[in-house]
């Protein structure tokens, strides 16, 4: 798909393109700090170089969920209001990398049985999409999966205040990606958002997913 050609992705388009380009492989900079994960903008590979020489790096693991309908979707989650790290903000399912989890992909989905009630029955792993680092020290490891429909939510409102589907083909065009920045230490560096009705997704959420589009549909 061409950065001007915003038609609706098929399904079976999708997937087939997720299989052939993604792999179960762990990049050893999840845990090695001096490892960092490659952004495409100088002002945020900068700011990671600081933030992995200043603070303990904090592997974690997100389920990218999207979900076969005859127009996928993708499964997000509004993070509760409470929480002391990006309190109300659009995420997917995730969370920090545990001691007890046999891999990331194993995280993702404990997690996000945990905190949706997405259980692994519906869940098919795809493979991980590419490291991406947060200003909070995060080296967050997505897994995309597809997820058959007949599912039914159980809210943790512990760690989640609602969950909801976006159309996939509006996330994967590029004409909804908003490129917006900030400053870091005299350094600006760039970030997404994709604005979608009441929703504002933006920061790693939305970085997640241009990484997604870049990777799946944009090559």
């Amino acid at each position: 798909m061409a950065e001007n050609d915003p038609a609706a992705i098929s399904s079976a388009e999708f997937f087939d393109r997720a299989r052939a380009r993604l792999r179960f492989e762990i990049p050893a900079g999840l845990t090695d700090p001096a490892l960092i994960p490659a952004s495409g903008d100088q002002g945020t590979d900068h700011m990671l170089a600081i933030l992995a020489r200043e603070q303990p790096i904090r592997p974690a693991a997100v389920l990218i969920p999207v979900v076969d309908r005859p127009q996928p979707t993708v499964l997000l989650t509004q993070r509760s209001a409470h929480l002391n790290e990006h309190a109300g903000q659009i995420s997917f399912p995730g969370g920090k990398i545990d001691a007890t989890d046999a891999s990331p992909l194993d995280a993702a989905l404990r997690e996000a049985q945990e905190e949706v009630g997405l259980t692994r029955e519906f869940v098919d792993p795809i493979g991980y999409l590419d490291l991406y680092g947060t200003s909070f020290g995060f080296r967050i490891l997505p897994t995309v999966a597809k997820v058959k429909p007949g599912f039914e939510l159980r809210i943790n409102p512990s760690e989640v205040d609602d969950a909801f589907e976006v159309p996939l083909a509006f996330l994967m065009n590029p004409a909804n990606h908003q490129q917006h920045s900030k400053e870091f230490r005299g350094v600006e560096r760039l970030y997404y958002a994709m604005p979608y009705g009441e929703r504002y997704i933006w920061g790693a959420t939305a970085g997640i997913l241009r990484v997604l589009y870049e990777r799946i549909l944009a090559s």
